[in-house]
C-alpha cells in the first residue's frame, strides 16, 4: 500500500504495527529534513500518527505547547497534530491552518481518527472490507492491500459524467468513501464510527456591512500577507505558479516581496493560440524579476501523458486541463522545487467566474423573458468561447433560456450548466445511467450543503455551490493536488487560508461583484502592485485542447481504444452512442461543433482509461512499484504486534490500512 503512493512521498517511509492497526507514511519532506519521519508519535508512544500536508501555523502551536509543558523530539509540523489532539482532543482539528488528511490512532482509548482539512484540498479515502478499515490518500493504495478489488461504481460515474465529480464522500469506486471536508471520523474498537463536522461556512460570522471598498481591500491584503507569509515556511525554496492571471500574479508579487531568495516561478505555452497566454506572462515575471520556467505545450504532450494522468486522478475526465498541470508539475520538480504557491480558489470566493456573472444575467433576463436586449449581456462574459456571430445566434439564446424562469431553484446557477454535461450520459451503459443523472446529482449536492443553505442570498449560494461541488471535488483534486502530487510536488494555496474563506465569504457582495465586474476587492489590491494590463484584464478560463490533439491525425491510438471490442468487453459504454461520437470526431479531424461533444470525447476516452488502468493492468502497476519501493530502507520501523489480529473479546481489529 506504501509502495503506491511513494509518488506522494518520494524522500523515505516509515512503518508502524501493532496488534489493531498498520500505519505507513511516504515523506515528502519540506520541513525538518533531516528529523520529523512518521508515523509520528506523542512521548509515551500511545499516540501515532500519519499526516499529509502542512500545518502553517505550526510554530505558534509549537509555543503554546512548550509553554504547557509538552516535550518535542522533531521541529516538523506534524508533532504538533499529536500534542494538539494530546491536549485539547479533537477540538484541536479546528486550531490547525493548513491543508491535511491524516491518521491518529489513540491506542490508550483504541480510537482512529480520520481528519480531512476545511475545504478538502488534501485527499483522505477508506473502505471497510473483511471486517478491517483499510484507508488512504488515494484509492489505489486501499486496492493494493489486496483486501478490496476496484469496481466501479454506477452512480458515482453517472454524476462525474453530470457535475464533472463523484462528490464526498462518494467517489466512482464502489465501496471507496472520502472522508468529507471539514470532518474527522472516529472508528471505535468495534469499528463503530462517528462523525465530528468540525468547520461549516458562515456568511454571517464576521459583520463587514460597514467595510469601504479601499477598508475592504485593506483587509484583504493584510490576510493574503499573512497567508503568503506563513505559507512560505519551508525548509526547502518555494517557487508559485504564473498564469498570466490576476489570482497567480498577485500571490507571485507578495511572495517576491517576502522571499529572501529570488523566486521561481513556472508558466505553460500552448502552441495552439486559441489557450495561449505567454504575453501575459512574461509581462508579470518582467515586472516581478523572477527566474520563470516555462513548459511549451503541444497536443502530442497531452495525448502521451493522458493516461497516466487519468492513473493519478483516479476518476474520468472531462477536460483535457489536467494534463498541462501534471507536464508543469513534473518540471517544476525537474528544477528542484518542491513546493509551489497557487492563485486557485480567489475565483470561488470573489465570483471570478463567468457562473456567478451568469446566474446574475439570466436572473435579470428572467424578469424580462421577452428582451432581446438583456440575453445579449451573456456576449460580454462569454468573450472566449467561440466566434461574435455563433453567439448571437438563436441557438446559443435558447440554451441559456433553458429553465430561465424557475428562479426559485436552489440550484438555479448551475442547472443550466449540469444538464449541458449530462448529455454525456448517453455514452454509459444503461444500467451505469439508471443509477444516476441530473436528479441524483441535485440530491447529493442538496445533502452536502451546510445548515441554512437556503437563507443565503443567490450569489453566497452560488458561490458555495461552486467550492463544494467544482473546486473541492475536482479542481483542487485533478488540477491541483493529484496531478502535482504524483511527482512529489506540493501546491500550496494562499486564498484558501481559514481566516481569507471566513473573511470572502462574509463580504458583501459589492466588494466582489458589481454588475459584471469581478473580484473588485482584490483589483484594488492588485493595482497597487501590478500592470494594469493584469490586474483589469478579463477572466480567462485555464483551458486546453481536447478535439485537435486527442482526434487529430496523429492520435490512432485512441480510435484504437475506443474500438467495439475493448467497449463491449468493458461494460461501460453505450457502444453505438460511443462509437458514433468517436466517428464524428476523427471525420472532423477533432472539431467538434461544441462544448458537450468534446467533454463526451474526453470522458469517454478517460473512463476507458481508467479502467485499463485498475482492471486490467492493476496488479502489474503495484507490482512495479512494490519491486521500486523496496529497494528503500524505512526511516521508521515499529512493530509491536504480538498477538494475532483478533483478541480475546473477539473483538475485529480496528484498522489494517495505511495513509
Amino acid at each position: 500500500m506504501a509502495a503506491m503512493l511513494a509518488h506522494r512521498g518520494p524522500d523515505g517511509h516509515g512503518l508502524y504495527r501493532d496488534d489493531r492497526i498498520g500505519l505507513a507514511h511516504a515523506r515528502l519532506s519540506l520541513v525538518d529534513l533531516s528529523g520529523g519521519f512518521q508515523p509520528i508519535r506523542n512521548a509515551e508512544g500511545t499516540l501515532w500518527l500519519s499526516f499529509n500536508g502542512e500545518i502553517f501555523n505550526y510554530i505558534e502551536l509549537r509555543q503554546r505547547l512548550l509553554s504547557l509543558g509538552h516535550r518535542f523530539y522533531t521541529t516538523t509540523d506534524s508533532e504538533v497534530i499529536v500534542h494538539c489532539y494530546e491536549q485539547y482532543g479533537p477540538r484541536a482539528w479546528e486550531m490547525l491552518n493548513g491543508q491535511f488528511a491524516f491518521a491518529l490512532w489513540d491506542s490508550g482509548k483504541r480510537q482512529l481518527w480520520l481528519v480531512r482539512d476545511r475545504l478538502g484540498i488534501l485527499p483522505l479515502h477508506y473502505a471497510r472490507a473483511d471486517g478491517h478499515l483499510v484507508f488512504a490518500s488515494e484509492a489505489k493504495a486501499i486496492f493494493a492491500g489486496g483486501r478490496l478489488s476496484a469496481r466501479f461504481d454506477p452512480a458515482g460515474l453517472a454524476q462525474a459524467f453530470t457535475t464533472w465529480s463523484a462528490s464526498a464522500p462518494h467517489t466512482v469506486f464502489a465501496e471507496v468513501r472520502q472522508v468529507l471536508p471539514g470532518t474527522a471520523l472516529c472508528f471505535d474498537s468495534s469499528l463503530c464510527v462517528s462523525e465530528q463536522t468540525y468547520w461549516r461556512p458562515d456568511p454571517a460570522g464576521l459583520d463587514l456591512c460597514g467595510l469601504s471598498a479601499a477598508q475592504a481591500a485593506e483587509a484583504l491584503e493584510e490576510r493574503l500577507e499573512r497567508s503568503i507569509a506563513l505559507r512560505l515556511r519551508a525548509d526547502v525554496p518555494v517557487g508559485a505558479y504564473v498564469s498570466g492571471g490576476l489570482d497567480s500574479s498577485v500571490i507571485a508579487s507578495m511572495a517576491k516581496r517576502q522571499s529572501g531568495t529570488p523566486l521561481e516561478t513556472f508558466g505553460i505555452r500552448f502552441a495552439d493560440p486559441r489557450y495561449d497566454e505567454t504575453s501575459e506572462q512574461r509581462l508579470v515575471v518582467d515586472h516581478l524579476g523572477t527566474r520563470h520556467h516555462e513548459f511549451y505545450c503541444r497536443g502530442a504532450d497531452i495525448r502521451d501523458a493522458l493516461a497516466e494522468v487519468v492513473w493519478h486522478c483516479e476518476t474520468p475526465l472531462l477536460r483535457t486541463s489536467p494534463v498541462p498541470l501534471f507536464l508543469l508539475s513534473q518540471r517544476v520538480r525537474d528544477s528542484a522545487i518542491k513546493t509551489v504557491l497557487t492563485g486557485e480558489g480567489a475565483d470561488e470566493l470573489l465570483a471570478g467566474y463567468t457562473i456567478f456573472k451568469e446566474d446574475q444575467i439570466r436572473r435579470f433576463w428572467a424578469r424580462q423573458p421577452e428582451s432581446r436586449l438583456r440575453p445579449a449581456l451573456l456576449n460580454r462574459i462569454h468573450h472566449y468561447v467561440g466566434g461574435e456571430d455563433a453567439r448571437s445566434t438563436t441557438l446559443w439564446q435558447t440554451f441559456f433560456r433553458r429553465g430561465l424562469l424557475d428562479i426559485g431553484h436552489p440550484f438555479y446557477s448551475h442547472l443550466i450548466r449540469w444538464q449541458n454535461t449530462a448529455w454525456s450520459l448517453r455514452l454509459l451503459a444503461p444500467d451505469i445511467r439508471a443509477a444516476g443523472g441530473l436528479d441524483t446529482a441535485v440530491e447529493r449536492a442538496e445533502a452536502a450543503m451546510p445548515p441554512g443553505w437556503r437563507s443565503w442570498d443567490p450569489l453566497t449560494r452560488a458561490q458555495w455551490i461552486e467550492i463544494q461541488g467544482f473546486m473541492s471535488a475536482y479542481l483542487l483534486s485533478c488540477q491541483g493536488d493529484r496531478v502535482a502530487m504524483a511527482h512529489g510536488i506540493e501546491a500550496r494555496y494562499p486564498f484558501l487560508d481559514p481566516d481569507i474563506v471566513d473573511f470572502c465569504l462574509a463580504l458583501p457582495r459589492r466588494h466582489k461583484m458589481l454588475g459584471l465586474k469581478d473580484k473588485l476587492a482584490l483589483r484594488r489590491v492588485a493595482s497597487r502592485h501590478l500592470p494594469e494590463a493584469i490586474w483589469n484584464r478579463r477572466k480567462q478560463p485555464f483551458r486546453a485542447p481536447i478535439g485537435r490533439a486527442l482526434c487529430g491525425p496523429d492520435a490512432d491510438e485512441f480510435g484504437d481504444l475506443l474500438a467495439e471490442d475493448g467497449l463491449a468487453a468493458s461494460g461501460l459504454f453505450d457502444r453505438p452512442a460511443t462509437s458514433q461520437l468517436l466517428r464524428k470526431a476523427q471525420r472532423v479531424g477533432g472539431d467538434l461543433a461544441g462544448e458537450r461533444e468534446e467533454m463526451g470525447l474526453v470522458g469517454a476516452l478517460t473512463l476507458r482509461l481508467l479502467d485499463i488502468a485498475f482492471r486490467r493492468d492493476f496488479a502489474d502497476r503495484a507490482r512495479q512499484a512494490r519491486l521500486q519501493f523496496d529497494r528503500s530502507t524505512p526511516e521508521v520501523f515499529i512493530d509491536h504486534a504480538t498477538i494475532p489480529s483478533v483478541d480475546a473479546n473477539n473483538s475485529p481489529p480496528l484498522a489494517a490500512g495505511r495513509s
